[in-house]
C-alpha cells in the first residue's frame, strides 16, 4: 500500500530561494508533497508567516533554514496547533542585539549604493560554508545564482526585518520537532542548537559533520536522512 504523503512546507533562508532545498526535494518526495515558500515579498517576519499561513493546510509540517526559521517560529507563535512537525536548520531563537540591527542597517545602505548587486561573493563565502568546501566552485556558484536570483530588493527586505526571541513559543510545542546543524556552522554554532534543543524535550539534536551553514547544500545526504527519520518519528 502507498504511504501517504504528508504536506512539508520549506522555508528558505536569506536570499535563498528553492535551490536550497533541491536534493531534500527529491529525497524526500516519497514521503512529503514538498512545497518551499516565497519568502522574499513582505515586509516583516509576521507578514510572512500569515502568507505561509494563509497558503498551507489546516497541518502540516514544516522545516525552516536559516532566516527561514525564525519564520518558523513565528508560525509557532501564533498557530502551533497547524504544525504536525517541526524542523529548525542552521538558526536561531534568539532575538536581534542592537548591534546585530546596526550591522545589517549599516549592510543595507551599503547594498542600495549605486552599482551592480554581487549576491553571495567569494569575501563572503567563508563565513557560509565549512572550510574545505571554499574550493568547491559548483557549490559556490550555486549559492552565488540563488542570492543574484533573490537581488538587491529581497536583500534589503530581509535584512530589515527584526528577528524576535523565539523561546516561548518552541516551549509551548508538543509536535516532534528536528533541530539540525553543520559541525562548523560559524552563523549560527553547534552550541546555540544545543540550547535551543533543551528547550523542547521532545527535540532530536542532529549535528552534521563537515558542514558549514548551507548544511542542506554542502552535506545533502545526511539532511535528507535526518529530514526522513524526523517524517517518520
Amino acid at each position: 500500500m502507498a504511504q501517504h504523503r504528508q504536506p512539508l512546507w520549506l522555508l528558505p533562508g536569506f536570499l535563498c530561494d528553492e535551490d536550497l532545498w533541491r536534493d531534500q526535494l527529491t529525497g524526500l518526495a516519497d514521503l512529503a508533497e514538498c512545497t518551499v515558500a516565497d519568502l522574499g515579498h513582505a515586509d516583516s517576519i509576521a507578514a510572512l508567516a500569515r502568507q505561509v499561513l494563509d497558503a498551507a493546510p489546516p497541518r502540516f509540517a514544516l522545516a525552516g533554514f536559516s532566516f527561514g526559521g525564525y519564520v518558523a517560529q513565528e508560525i509557532a507563535r501564533h498557530a502551533p496547533q497547524r504544525i504536525a512537525r517541526l524542523a529548525l536548520l542552521d538558526t536561531s531563537f534568539r532575538a536581534d542585539t542592537p548591534e546585530r540591527l546596526a550591522q545589517r542597517l549599516a549592510a543595507n545602505r551599503t547594498v542600495s549604493l549605486p552599482g551592480k548587486f554581487r549576491g553571495m561573493t567569494e569575501q563572503l563565502l567563508p563565513s557560509f560554508v565549512a572550510p574545505p568546501r571554499l574550493h568547491d566552485a559548483t557549490l559556490a556558484q550555486r549559492i552565488n545564482a540563488m542570492t543574484l536570483r533573490q537581488g538587491r530588493e529581497v536583500f534589503i527586505r530581509q535584512n530589515a526585518m527584526r528577528r524576535e526571541d523565539g523561546e516561548a513559543a518552541l516551549r509551548g510545542l508538543a509536535c516532534p520537532v528536528l533541530v539540525l546543524c553543520g559541525r562548523l556552522d560559524a552563523l549560527t554554532p553547534p552550541a546555540l542548537h544545543e540550547a535551543m534543543a533543551a528547550l523542547m524535550p521532545q527535540a532530536r539534536l542532529v549535528v552534521v559533520e563537515n558542514s558549514g551553514h548551507m548544511s542542506p547544500m554542502e552535506q545533502p545526504a545526511a539532511v535528507t536522512r535526518a529530514m526522513r527519520d524526523w517524517l517518520t518519528a
